[in-house]
Order: C-alpha cells, then sequence, then structure tokens
C-alpha cells in the first residue's frame, strides 16, 4: 500500500504537473496508391498498402 499524502499540493502545481496530459488531435496521412485517408504506421483500409507493399485488404 502507498502512503499518504503528508503537504497539500496548490491547483497551480497540480496544473503545471498536467500541463502535458492533453490529448494531441491525430496525424492524418494521405495513401500513396490510393490517396485515402491512413494514419502513420498502419496499412491503409482502403487498398491495402503499405510503404508501397501489397498486404490483405481489412474490408
Amino acid at each position: 500500500m502507498g502512503g499518504v499524502p503528508v503537504k497539500h499540493h496548490t491547483k497551480s502545481k497540480v496544473g503545471r504537473r498536467r500541463a502535458h496530459l492533453a490529448l494531441k488531435p491525430a496525424k492524418i496521412f494521405v495513401c500513396q496508391n490510393c490517396g485515402g485517408p491512413i494514419l502513420p504506421h498502419r496499412i491503409c483500409r482502403n487498398c491495402g498498402n503499405y510503404k508501397n507493399r501489397k498486404f490483405k485488404s481489412l474490408k
């Protein structure tokens, strides 16, 4: 079991710690083969290509 906090943390201290926890918008790229939207490092859901190689389509 963990210990109980002895000191109070102010709102600004907590806010500074949580400053980096915000969600960032997803980076959406364009497939080089079909032009469809894809996430980075993922297989294209439209044509099944990844880095100019054909994989099984996810449809």
